[in-house]
């Protein structure tokens, strides 16, 4: 009896070092929505970042995604889904993070928790030949300026228009916001604006696409802020091993690597 009993206990030491190998081998799934996949939240439009080609995502942050998957040993799934509901997606639990070239913002902050991969900023588009040419925000007083809803910049210009464009006599910034990147483009080119602001590997992207029927006329990067990813506030041990897999391929080079081809500046 005492050799069965022990026999017996030794099969259940087994069966519980075998499942604690197997949890340890799949370490994350338990910190994502559905065991063993990256489900990203991103609005699909916004090239560089993240676009489609051939009916794939392809751009910055999906190939981000993918290295940090493959650091974590899980596999990416993209959302697409409109930028101004991204955040809102995020607490409603529809993805466990989102990858779309957010700016880290104190109102964003108040939300969900943030992990820095990178730095960029703006730049200022208004179309081909015209004569109006601001080269810094300052600049846009008195100018219908087009953004896409949701962005950081809505806020900011609003508050320079009040804290210098009137109080220096000049007149306000006129915000005017469009549902998505491109059709703050279509409007500069149809002459609804008088300027755009774009993050520059976007506005880089537009000079293209319209095949140069819009220039930059900013100089130097305007609202320059770090971009990240950003997770729930209640899933701290998620926060914890995507800082640990972004360590990993800052460690290695691949990040850096990512962040030239797309001319980016890290963090």
């Amino acid at each position: 009896m005492k050799k069965l009993n022990r026999k017996l206990a030794l099969s259940v030491t087994s069966i519980v070092l075998g499942l604690s190998t197997l949890a340890s081998s799949n370490l994350y799934a338990k910190d994502f929505l559905t065991p063993g996949v990256f489900k990203i939240g991103m609005e699909v439009a916004y090239p560089p970042f993240e676009s489609y080609e051939d009916g794939k995502v392809v751009g910055f942050d999906p190939e981000l995604t993918a290295l940090l998957s493959e650091q974590m040993g899980v596999t990416p799934k993209y959302s697409d889904n409109k930028f101004t509901t991204l955040i809102l997606g995020l607490k409603a639990n529809k993805f466990d993070a989102v990858i779309s070239g957010l700016y880290i913002t104190p109102e964003r902050l108040k939300v969900a928790n943030a992990v820095p991969y990178a730095k960029t900023g703006a730049s200022i588009l208004v179309t081909k030949g015209s004569s109006t040419r601001p080269a810094t925000k300052e600049d846009l007083c008195g100018l219908k300026v087009g953004l896409q809803q949701g962005t950081s910049w809505i806020k900011s210009l609003g508050d320079l228009s009040a804290s210098y464009c009137e109080t220096n006599d000049k007149e306000p910034i006129i915000i005017k916001t469009f549902p998505s990147s491109p059709e703050v483009t279509q409007a500069l080119l149809s002459h609804n604006v008088d300027a755009q602001i774009e993050v520059i590997g976007a506005a880089k992207i537009m000079i293209e696409k319209t095949k140069g029927r819009v220039e930059i006329t900013s100089p130097d990067l305007v609202y320059p802020l770090q971009i990240g990813i950003y997770i729930n506030k209640n899933n701290t041990k998620l926060k914890a091993e995507i800082e640990k897999a972004l360590a990993e391929i800052t460690a290695n080079g691949s990040l850096s690597k990512l962040i030239k081809k797309y001319d980016l500046i890290g963090v």
